[in-house]
Parts: C-alpha cells; sequence; structure tokens
C-alpha cells in the first residue's frame, strides 16, 4: 500500500509541474510591442570646438608668485634700516639658549632675585635662570619683559619680502594640573 501512496503521489506531482509549463507567447508578444514603441531620446553630439592657443604676453611684468609682487605693493621699505636691525640683532656674544628654537622652550617659574626678575625655562629637561636682556630662541629674541605669568621678548625674522622685522613674542607660564 505504501509503494503505491508513493507512485500516486509522484503521479500528481508531474501533472502539477506539466501544468506550470511555460506558456510565454503571451509575455513575449507584449515584450515585443513595447520595444517598438519606445523611441530613444539621445541628444546629438556636436563637433568640438576649435581651439585657438593665443602667445602669453605678460613676460616682461612682475611675476605675480614672486617677491618683487610684495615689494611693489608694500612700497619697499628702507633696505639700510632692515640691514641695521639684523645687524644690531648679531652684534651680541651668543647665548646657550640661542641653539633652540623658541617652541621648545617651556616657562616653568618666575622669581625675583635682588631687585631683578628672572624665569625658570625648561629645555631639553634642564632649568635655565633667565633674565631681562638675555637672548632666546632662533630668531635673535631678547628678553624685554619677565612677569609672573609670561616672558615677553623681541625677535629680529624675515618677513616675506626678505626684510628685517622686529615680532614680539611671549612665553606663557606652563603649570601642571594637580
Amino acid at each position: 500500500m505504501k509503494h503505491a501512496v508513493c507512485l500516486l503521489t509522484g503521479v500528481l506531482m508531474l501533472a502539477g509541474l506539466a501544468g506550470c509549463a511555460p506558456d510565454n507567447e503571451e509575455l513575449v508578444h507584449w515584450m515585443e510591442q513595447e520595444h517598438r514603441a519606445v523611441k530613444p531620446n539621445v541628444a546629438p553630439v556636436y563637433p568640438p570646438k576649435k581651439f585657438d592657443p593665443q602667445a602669453y604676453a605678460g613676460n616682461e611684468g612682475i611675476d605675480p608668485f614672486g617677491s618683487q609682487k610684495l615689494i611693489a605693493s608694500t612700497g619697499g621699505s628702507s633696505a639700510k634700516s632692515s640691514s641695521a636691525l639684523l645687524a644690531a640683532a648679531q652684534a651680541h656674544r651668543p647665548e646657550p639658549l640661542e641653539a633652540f628654537p623658541l617652541d621648545s622652550m617651556t616657562m616653568v617659574g618666575a622669581m625675583i632675585q635682588g631687585g631683578r626678575a628672572h624665569a625658570l625655562l625648561r629645555v631639553d629637561n634642564l632649568l635655565h635662570d633667565v633674565k631681562v636682556g638675555d637672548w632666546i630662541g632662533q630668531n635673535y629674541g631678547r628678553i624685554t619683559k619677565i612677569t609672573e605669568q609670561e616672558v615677553t621678548l623681541n625677535e629680529t625674522v624675515q618677513d616675506a619680502t626678505g626684510e628685517w622685522i622686529e615680532r614680539t613674542s611671549t612665553l606663557q607660564l606652563q603649570e601642571k594640573a594637580r
């Protein structure tokens, strides 16, 4: 009996699959109609425009990216005062802290000793005692003022036009968080 039930189930399954046979004729006909009805909308491709190269006629003028452009726009400052400023900065005897950049120095304290203000600067894990008039940093920086919170100095630096100018910089007191 079991064998008969399996055979009957197999026959019914084959009949069901035969009923699913592809009858795509109607679908294929509809697809062909739609394909013929669609009109492509393609923009025409125009030929490229002719390029006429032009010679550059600005060779005689000032280079827009050169330092001469900056000098012309600032009116050209006095070169004598610039070189005198540099000569004055170079006239002193070099000091040890001039070998280090200013951003590698940290102010860690200030004190008054003998009526003069002193600051403690940490450079390469060493403490250095500095006072007003000392030279520090690689830009000819001379200390002009020391307070409990900062060291103020004037540096002689070169600007974008090549002129030597004075710039004021400060080192702020750096306190460690407790």
